[in-house]
């Protein structure tokens, strides 16, 4: 087995310690590991460790996918909704990946085309106003097709195109619904809509999603999974669907999605 440790520097102090850890539990059982300091270090692997928050996760998911490269994560961020383990079973995730008693979880994610150009996103695709310098905008007005059909004209800040995954971040906190990693589906949720009829909408991941900027007087801001990507400009339409590739992660088998779910969200429950 060939195995990759990718790590947040702003824990370096700490990473080091793990960065041995694991590489010693790998080397005594006879499998090659390295630190991976950017996309091209993934080539070849078979897993990667991911020592971060969700961010970190982000960061590097959609190059795993793209190589067919395992994912475990461990916690040192601050929801960790993405990782399995949190830092003190550091030791339980390497004895997991060694002993190969582990399930794979697949999760979809977004493919994002603007002309030429192609994003891939596990948790989402946002687009929304400009608010730099003498490109602010106040709103944006956008136009959503799903299979050649109108969905709604939106007058908002933004909206949200989100994957299972990413249903339970910035769409969530945008008033969206909460979708089950399983789901074959993906969310739109309005950001901040200037109407009383625009609501979220859930649809299959089958479906072709269309949205294109309407009388925008400035480019609008496109960011995937947290990061600004590009810009739409007016009269341009950006093409939404399933990506052929999954993020792969590895788990210890506990499916309790909902029990995570309140303990991640803080929320109280017997």
């Amino acid at each position: 087995m060939k195995a990759g440790i990718y790590f947040n520097k702003h824990y370096l102090a700490d990473n080091i310690r793990n960065v041995e850890l694991i590489s010693r539990k790998l080397s005594a059982n006879g499998d090659e590991c390295r630190v991976v300091d950017g996309f091209e270090d993934l080539d070849g692997l078979d897993v990667l460790f991911v020592l971060g928050g969700d961010g970190t996760i982000l960061l590097v998911a959609a190059e795993c996918a793209v190589r067919g490269i395992r994912i475990i994560g461990v916690n040192y961020g601050h929801m960790g909704f993405l990782a399995e383990f949190e830092p003190e079973r550091l030791d339980d995730a390497v004895s997991l990946v060694i002993g190969g008693g582990f399930s794979v979880q697949k999760r979809s994610m977004l493919k994002v085309s603007l002309g030429d150009k192609v994003w891939y996103a596990l948790n989402d695709l946002v687009i929304q106003r400009n608010t730099c310098g003498a490109e602010f905008t106040n709103t944006v007005n956008l136009h959503a097709e799903i299979d050649g059909t109108t969905v709604d004209n939106f007058s908002a800040d933004g909206i949200i195109i989100s994957t299972p995954t990413g249903s339970t971040a910035y769409s969530l906190a945008a008033g969206g619904a909460v979708l089950a990693p399983e789901l074959e589906a993906f969310i739109l949720t309005p950001v901040c809509a200037h109407s009383l009829h625009s609501r979220p909408v859930v649809f299959s991941d089958k479906a072709v999603l269309k949205v294109g900027a309407v009388n925008a007087k400035s480019p609008l801001v496109l960011a995937i999974d947290g990061r600004i990507a590009g810009e739409l400009g007016c009269r341009e339409t950006v093409t939404v669907t399933r990506a052929e590739k999954q993020v792969e992660f590895i788990t210890s088998g506990d499916k309790n999605f909902f029990n995570k779910l309140l303990i991640k969200l803080n929320i109280w429950s017997k």
